[in-house]
């Protein structure tokens, strides 16, 4: 399978560090739908829409503006990232993206999570204590709803049993679920045990920090019984991309700041980080996919030897990098960083078989 370059967006509302103004909703919607009409245009795989219940995000309901996606674009891959399961109906989640799927000529997907942002939780009823049982007993029912129609299911103390529950409509091909993790070592083993796809996300540190949830999926699936050849593996990082390494750092780096201190109190307050911090995180060993076009082929290509990887998505525009900018930025991923990549990776895999 060809290797796959993606885009992410949260779809975050703050103000213009340059005029003050903030984006009405309706605006930041349609930009998000002209992102992903640019990566497409672009030449990039898969378009991404976070999940988040709150009034700095326009995006509560990825898989409808995925669905608008859908409609202005023909070939890009749709998918959350992620959808927050645990907090979710595992059955009207499998009927929206099925929907989603029929809508887009099989297009979608589902990255599903446990939720680092957990407001949903309370918004919808459930209790914190139970985070890591709902995350569990939801995806065995929404992995048993996609493998047969009609559907008995019966789990555990959180969603009431499926007998003979017939969950419609039914996508085009097989749905493709990942597992979105964090760091989680008892999530990434699950994973592993379902030989279902990771999505390993990594918001600041070393690159490397995600080994061991890495290796212990990897064992995991082998233990099942899953071969190498089903597992796949994909990063999901901060970024942005620019025609210079100097100037990807500066126009990134103001709205980054901003986002981790405004949009990024998941279970506490948001926090500030100092730019040599930040461009510590833009090199070589740091996570963020930021800089000129071959210092991204280069960290992306770091990313492969390190995990295997067989898909790198950039979240760009955190913190509400202007239009103009984030739209250049998915142009060079697409056009020059995209095809560089997807030929070192064929090339080195074709030498390796």
């Amino acid at each position: 399978m060809a290797f796959e370059i993606g885009i992410l967006t949260f779809g975050e509302l703050t103000t213009d560090l340059s005029t003050g103004a903030m984006p009405s909703p309706s605006e930041r919607m349609m930009q998000t739908l002209e992102q992903a009409r640019v990566a497409e245009q672009a030449g990039i795989d898969v378009f991404g829409v976070g999940e988040h219940h709150r009034t700095d995000f326009v995006a509560s309901a990825p898989h409808m503006v995925l669905a608008a996606a859908a409609t202005q674009t023909s070939k890009i891959k749709l998918t959350s990232g992620v959808t927050v399961l645990s907090s979710d109906d595992p059955v009207r989640v499998f009927e929206n993206f099925a929907t989603l799927d029929l809508l887009s000529g099989g297009r979608a997907e589902i990255i599903a999570g446990r939720g680092s942002y957990t407001e949903s939780f309370p918004l919808f009823g459930y209790d914190l204590a139970d985070y890591a049982d709902l995350f569990r007993e939801k995806l065995d029912a929404l992995l048993a709803i996609r493998a047969k129609n009609p559907v008995t299911w019966e789990g555990g103390a959180h969603r009431a049993p499926l007998v003979n529950a017939d969950v419609t409509p039914r996508p085009i091909g097989d749905l493709p679920i990942w597992v979105g993790v964090g760091g989680t070592p008892a999530s990434a083993v699950r994973t592993g045990q379902l030989g279902l796809p990771i999505a390993l996300a990594l918001l600041l540190g070393p690159i490397t920090q995600m080994q061991r949830p890495a290796a212990l999926y990897h064992q995991a699936a082998a233990a099942a019984g899953h071969s190498e050849d089903s597992l796949r593996t994909s990063i999901n990082a901060h970024g942005y991309v620019g025609t210079t390494s100097q100037g990807a750092r500066d126009t990134m780096f103001p709205y980054f700041a901003r986002g981790m201190r405004e949009n990024n109190h998941q279970r506490g307050e948001g926090f500030d980080i100092p730019r040599a911090a930040f461009d510590a995180q833009a090199t070589e060993p740091g996570v963020l996919l930021v800089g000129s076009v071959q210092e991204i082929i280069d960290k992306i290509m770091t990313y492969y030897e390190v995990y295997g990887i067989s898909r790198a998505i950039t979240q760009m525009g955190f913190g509400g990098v202007p239009q103009k900018e984030h739209l250049k930025a998915i142009e060079l991923l697409g056009t020059e960083v995209a095809p560089v990549v997807r030929r070192e990776i064929a090339s080195r895999e074709e030498v390796a078989a």
